[in-house]
């Protein structure tokens, strides 16, 4: 019997697809990727990831086992902590200092995402919830693990693939993966389909 989440991997497929032929990638994954890019990318992950932080928390909160409630809220305390100690040595190589990464300006697209999820959070059923933040989780590993097979000659390329490629954040992944499927299976076709909806909106 398929999985709910084999489905809803299903449906993103060419989304997915077209992200690992995004030339940001690419380049990554070949070392032509201009800095600056590279710059401006951890710059406005640092501020996502205080947001995806925060919605984690409120999944937190709507979680009906107490299991969920810690995988969540420990979740959360490693995309505010971990996460910004990985930036803050980037950020150190740069010559910037963490207030000034706090003082940029989140990108238009930056903005669209987080409040997408965070109205999401403070909103949707647990579920739904789950649909909106499951993308967050499993297209990094994906990407991780497909960028990890190749690798990156830029060594700082490569610590930002380790990342996702790990067994840390592997299992954090399949964890979240096997909750879905486990909550999705009392929901109806109507529910599902609302799953499947935010699932597909946060995985562009």
């Amino acid at each position: 019997m398929t999985r709910f989440s084999e489905t809803l991997f299903e449906r993103i497929e060419p989304i997915y697809q077209r992200i690992l032929a995004h030339p940001f990638l690419t380049g990554l994954r070949d070392g032509s990727l201009d800095h600056a890019a590279f710059q401006f990318y951890v710059t406005q992950d640092s501020l996502y990831l205080k947001d995806f932080g925060r919605g984690l928390a409120l999944l937190a909160a709507k979680s009906p086992t107490d299991d969920a409630v810690v995988m969540f809220s420990e979740h959360a305390k490693t995309a505010i902590v971990v996460e910004r100690s990985l930036h803050e040595e980037f950020f150190k190589e740069w010559n910037i200092s963490s207030s000034d990464a706090e003082l940029t300006v989140k990108a238009p697209h930056t903005v669209l995402y987080t409040s997408y999820l965070l109205r999401v959070a403070y909103e949707r059923p647990f579920h739904e919830c789950l649909g909106a933040f499951l993308p967050c989780y499993w297209i990094y590993w994906e990407v991780g693990k497909e960028l990890q097979r190749q690798g990156s000659p830029i060594s700082i390329y490569q610590r930002w693939i380790d990342t996702y490629a790990s067994e840390e954040f592997a299992t954090a992944v399949k964890d979240v993966i096997a909750l879905t499927d486990r909550i999705a299976e009392p929901l109806t076709p109507e529910d599902r389909e609302r799953v499947e909806e935010h699932f597909v909106m946060t995985s562009r």
